[in-house]
């Protein structure tokens, strides 16, 4: 058993800079990552991060009230209003913070950080490195990284590759470490820490296809809901408008802000004929765009019946070569398209979490000396819908403030007492699952089952649904949930066990999904990325609430509870565009 003061579970944009904030207050911090920082999601990230910076000629009246406004009403006001303002008021002393540690923006004419138009945004206010946003974010924050390990004297800042977490060992409303797995050794062992702090990521591997990276499954978010920690808004999942056909990978909103067109199998323009996507056209909030494309695809406008182009041939092999250089390089590798002279087939996608483990602004959760930030957490800021360009800006400012929190709480007088015994008995009850679950007997293919869980979720609980289809999908989870106990680990092998790796995935997913669907189920109304074909319109009377899920591991079930939403800037109103 090992003790720090206090432990990050995942090294992505959120988990780097929480491990940062946290060492910058000269408190030991420990990261525990599945994969090597710089293969964490967020080096996927393409096409910006927003902030009110004001560089584009039309920024100048740009603001962080401006941009929180934007903030709330993309989220159809299901957003917490102060802690947006918190977040946009923070986003351009982040920016500036990322520049001077050596980010390599895109720039202006003039030398200014260069911003681009996003959908649902007022003004350009979205930074970006051509579109590799996130892999330059990424690579920066991880030389920050390497430098405070580098002159830990003391074994201040570790980092823990290849290590997987497994169980929060939570006793009365206390976190006191984590169990976790290395996959070199196959040791099983515990981390016995003050505070702990969970970065792990969006679920959207509980979908297929998805644009998340395979490590990006429910798992994450599974551990602390197993461990008492309830989850916030499950049922808002957002579907980009523009994955790549076939493979799902992500088409940047930023060929869209740079002035890309989606047009049907006639040639047209389409996003004209629907009222709420009219005036904004291809830089409508992501909501809207995917929903209009996918009622393109189904009445028979799609190209081929399957997918829309997006059509970038008007800006020029200059512009796309300078701005979308990867996207470029994606469509010929993939699809066999250039799109300097073919548009390139797209569909919507599962893109993105809005919500995840129930914090307030600081990342905290009810359990003492337990936190959570970035795609994992919800604060909420995202609302039922969030906008391109606010997911890595929330990575940042949120893992700057959990990590500052978990620190204050580090060093504060009358903290409870981590318990060692707690976690010893936590490391024995872990191993004796794993044990069982490479001693099993069943028949069941776990992978066959995640498959079938992916193809289910993206047919019931998609861009479209309704109470049969959430009835089918929830029913479909239980026999899934029951077929998985039939299933066992047949590599029993102990180094880099990927076998044993993903069945505890698999079974993440699966009670994940359930959340999902149960939060989906019981709101009955349209918000957001949340849009139920029966009942098609925002309740604010009704819904205009959190919906709250904690796991009931007597039923093996989630719980439903509702909390109000933070309002006391806007009065929701018709969401128009």
């Amino acid at each position: 058993m090992t003790r720090h003061d206090v432990i990050v579970v995942g090294a992505g944009l959120a988990g780097l800079r929480a491990a940062i904030a946290v060492n910058q207050k000269n408190v030991k911090v420990a990261v525990l990552t599945k994969v090597h920082p710089i293969r964490s999601h967020s080096v996927s990230a393409q096409g910006g991060i927003n902030a009110a910076l004001g560089n584009n000629p039309r920024g100048g009246f740009d603001s962080a009230e401006k941009h929180a406004f934007d903030t709330v009403k993309g989220s159809d006001y299901l957003a917490d209003q102060q802690s947006v303002m918190k977040f946009t008021s923070t986003a351009p002393e982040i920016i500036y913070e990322m520049e001077h540690w050596g980010c390599p923006f895109s720039r202006t004419p003039e030398g200014k950080i260069a911003q681009r138009p996003f959908g649902g945004a007022g003004f350009p206010r979205t930074c970006y490195a051509a579109d590799k946003t996130g892999h330059v974010l990424l690579h920066t924050l991880y030389e920050q990284a390497v430098k405070y390990e580098q002159a830990s004297e003391r074994q201040n800042f570790q980092v823990f590759e290849e290590w997987m977490v497994t169980r929060l060992v939570v006793e009365d409303g206390v976190c006191h470490g984590v169990i976790a797995m290395n996959f070199n050794t196959g040791a099983v062992e515990a981390f016995l820490a003050d505070a702990v702090i969970f970065a792990t990521g969006g679920s959207g591997r509980i979908y297929a296809p998805s644009t998340n990276a395979i490590i990006n499954s429910g798992l994450g978010m599974a551990i602390p809901y197993w461990a008492g920690v309830p989850l916030k808004d499950m049922e808002f999942i957002q579907f980009h408008p523009t994955t790549l056909l076939g493979s799902g990978i992500l088409m940047t909103e930023g060929c869209r802000g740079e002035g890309g067109f989606l047009t049907n199998a006639n040639g047209e323009r389409f996003l004209s004929n629907y009222s709420d996507s009219a005036k904004a056209m291809e830089v409508a909030p992501r909501d809207i765009v995917a929903r209009n494309m996918q009622r393109e695809i189904l009445e028979g406008r799609g190209v081929k019946n399957e997918s829309i182009n997006l059509d970038l041939r008007h800006l020029g092999a200059e512009k796309i070569m300078e701005r979308l250089p990867g996207i470029r390089d994606i469509a010929m590798n993939f699809v066999g398209v250039d799109p300097i002279v073919t548009p390139i087939p797209v569909r919507p996608g599962q893109h993105y979490t809005m919500g995840g483990i129930d914090t307030n602004v600081d990342g905290a959760s009810e359990i003492k000396g337990f936190f959570a930030c970035g795609e994992a957490a919800c604060v909420s800021v995202h609302g039922a819908n969030r906008l391109g360009g606010n997911s890595l800006l929330e990575t940042l400012v949120f893992g700057k403030f959990s990590g500052e929190a978990a620190a204050d709480y580090v060093l504060s007088e009358g903290k409870p007492a981590v318990n060692p015994k707690a976690v010893e008995s936590a490391l024995e009850d872990e191993k004796q699952k794993f044990k069982t679950m490479e001693g099993g007997s069943g028949k069941e293919n776990a992978f066959t089952l995640n498959q079938e869980l992916g193809e289910m979720m993206v047919e019931n609980a998609g861009i479209f649904r309704d109470e049969e289809r959430l009835k089918s999908g929830w029913k479909t989870i239980k026999q899934l949930q029951r077929r998985f106990k039939e299933t066992r680990v047949t590599y029993t092998g102990k180094r880099f066990n990927q076998d044993l790796m993903w069945h505890l995935e698999i079974e993440g997913n699966l009670d994940l999904a359930e959340a999902v669907v149960a939060g989906a189920f019981a709101r009955k109304e349209s918000r957001g990325s949340h849009f139920r074909l029966d009942h098609d319109t925002r309740d604010d009377e009704k819904f205009l609430q959190h919906t709250i899920a904690r796991y009931d591991p007597q039923e093996g079930k989630p719980k439903l509870a509702y909390r109000p939403v933070e309002l006391g800037l806007w009065e929701p109103k018709e969401r128009k565009y």
